[in-house]
């Protein structure tokens, strides 16, 4: 068995790759970033979300000598020429700070009407292998952004961005729906036949 690395300390990410892998009869034991506490956080100094992707999949394989798969994800407004992008997590800002970020984008937003609205969030998953083969695939989750939060699911803009289709915003969504139509899903998802190709 075959172990990966995915370059992150947060469960929830881990637990949804390991169930796709798993969904898809592979055997691969997938493990976070804390199984190794030696290795450093990398800086996300790309201009898009592949090239940090990259970035992560490439240092952890390096330092680990294993196969590893990052992400990289934010919400791309149309409007906004595709802002905030990879500074999602930092548009107020402050690195995290949710709130404050949703905040300012509606304020940003305040005057655009709801036809103009459009926006989407787009994630780029990466897996590098320690001889430097790299593969990157995207998943996109397309709507509209509400002009005020709703749900109390979620995380970052969920509760703002409402689904294509749907008349509720990701974070009314309960987890399993969110996960089947989620841009990270899609991207770990695009992953898999990558990993068969690579390393079965």
């Amino acid at each position: 068995m075959t172990r990966l690395i995915l370059a992150t300390r947060n469960a929830g990410k881990i637990t949804e790759l390991r169930a796709i892998l798993a969904d898809a009869g592979l055997p691969h034991e997938l493990v976070g970033a804390d199984a190794y506490p030696d290795v450093p956080d990398v800086k996300e100094t790309g201009v898009t979300f592949a090239e940090n992707a990259l970035l992560k999949a490439h240092a952890l394989a390096r330092a680990t000598g294993l196969p590893a798969v990052a992400d990289d994800s934010g919400l791309c407004v149309d409007v906004l020429g595709g802002a905030p992008g990879i500074f999602s997590a930092r548009w107020s800002g402050r690195h995290g700070d949710d709130r404050a970020n949703l905040d300012l984008l509606l304020a940003q937003l305040s005057d655009i009407a709801d036809p103009h609205r459009s926006a989407h969030f787009a994630c780029a998953a990466a897996l590098a292998l320690p001889d430097g083969t790299e593969r990157v695939v995207e998943g996109r989750l397309p709507g509209t952004l509400r002009h005020t939060p709703s749900g109390t699911g979620g995380f970052g803009y969920d509760p703002i961005l409402q689904p294509e289709g749907d008349t509720r915003t990701c974070a009314e969504l309960t987890p399993a729906e969110k996960n089947a139509i989620s841009h990270r899903g899609k991207a770990f998802r695009a992953l898999v036949p990558v990993v068969r190709e690579l390393l079965d």
